[in-house]
């Protein structure tokens, strides 16, 4: 297996391509690439439906897959709001990919069995694939698409993000082959001698402690602990000072747990939804994320340094797991939130990632949502960075 990845600023979509695919083809030594991921900047957005065939020449492939998108990455730099194209390549033996596109109408129904996902992707479940998906946020329902994959691929890493190029719906362009759509759902199955590995890196730090939901209805939450959660809050802001107070007041997020309830009010993974409406005079909040009652919520902070930490913690983690060794090649989809906007200056994440695991091909997208599990259960998230590392290795049951 073999991997690389390149970007090119070249002022025009054809030397851009000419430039990536150059590149990409003397790190992978000639031959025929068997997957080509392509992100294509919204500058050349209107180019993208003809990438495949401005490939065929400089780049042989077998299969292209890529959206387009408001910051890429490629040779593992990252390129925002400015002209580029980002080509990442690989050589998969004993690998078989299939490629698979879902129409907005076209997604199994919740109560469907698997067998109806299986039909509906042209992919059978065993041996278990590996998933590479990219979406349009604005005709997709992500969400339901990751729940039906999990239901139907239980074995299986699903990673990926939602194309970030428009500002309205049919703006995007997902790339599949030789097809540019203009909505749903593409991707691909990735069967045999292949593993992805993740690294999926929200940027927060819990703050306070832990609480259980007394009450909620949907994504309202209306008690914690049988008191108001806006009360709880300024409660919490009594005993903070100086940066925390200030994080609390301007990028306050809450964790919700992935554990149903958490033993004794600790431990477990939160999964991290933005606050996203306040009803002042019942205390109520709205959060991004249906609740339960029964479930542990903890409030969370964001800013460029927890994020930055957090990063290095998860980066750190799978430098020492026995999986790093067999890495081969990474993608990043990284949130729009993220990148000079947060950190104030470009590659914070690229270059963090070669700091730790040396100098893999790395290539992805700053995204509109980014696609990768957290304890065991593929979600979209907001402010991440979710990394699939690529090796040998067939997964297991």
């Amino acid at each position: 297996m073999r991997w690389a990845s390149a970007v090119s600023e070249a002022r025009t979509f054809d030397a851009a391509v000419a430039d990536a695919a150059a590149a990409v083809r003397a790190d992978l030594g000639g031959g025929t690439a068997d997957l080509v991921v392509a992100f294509v900047s919204t500058a050349f957005a209107a180019h993208a439906p003809r990438l495949a065939v401005a490939l065929c020449d400089v780049l042989p492939h077998r299969m292209l897959l890529g959206c387009t998108a408001e910051g890429v990455i490629g040779g593992g730099h990252e390129v925002e709001h400015r002209p580029a194209l980002a080509l990442t390549a690989a050589r998969l033996p004993n690998v078989v990919v299939t490629p698979f596109a879902l129409a907005p109408d076209a997604l199994p129904d919740e109560d469907a069995p698997p067998a109806a996902w299986h039909a509906a992707l042209a992919v059978l479940p065993d041996p278990a694939p590996e998933f590479i998906v990219l979406a349009d946020p604005f005709s997709c329902r992500a969400d339901a698409l990751l729940a039906g994959l999990d239901y139907a691929y239980p074995r299986s890493t699903k990673v990926g993000g939602l194309a970030s190029a428009a500002r309205g719906p049919g703006e995007n362009r997902l790339l599949l082959g030789d097809a540019a759509l203009l909505d749903g759902a593409v991707g691909v199955a990735l069967t045999g001698d292949v593993r992805i590995e993740t690294v999926v890196a929200q940027g927060c730090r819990p703050i306070g402690r832990p609480l259980q939901i007394t009450r909620c209805h949907e994504n309202l939450l209306i008690e914690l602990e049988g008191q108001s959660p806006l009360l709880l809050i300024r409660q919490m802001l009594d005993t903070l000072e100086g940066r925390d107070r200030e994080l609390v007041s301007q990028n306050l997020f809450v964790g919700v747990a992935t554990d149903a309830v958490l033993p004794g009010g600790g431990g477990g993974d939160f999964l991290i939804r933005n606050l996203i409406g306040v009803d002042a005079e019942r205390g109520i909040l709205a959060v991004g994320e249906r609740l339960r009652d029964g479930q542990t919520v903890q409030f969370h902070v964001r800013d460029a340094r927890t994020s930055g930490d957090d990063l290095a913690q998860h980066l750190d983690r799978f430098r020492a797991a026995p999986a790093a060794a067999n890495a081969r090649g990474a993608l990043l989809f990284s949130c729009l939130g993220r990148g000079v906007h947060l950190y104030g200056a470009a590659d914070h994440d690229t270059d963090l990632f070669r700091e730790r695991l040396g100098p893999l091909p790395l290539g992805g997208f700053f995204c509109n949502g980014e696609i990768g599990p957290v304890a065991g259960a593929t979600r979209v998230h907001g402010y991440t960075s979710s990394f699939g590392i690529f090796g040998p290795g067939a997964r297991r049951a």
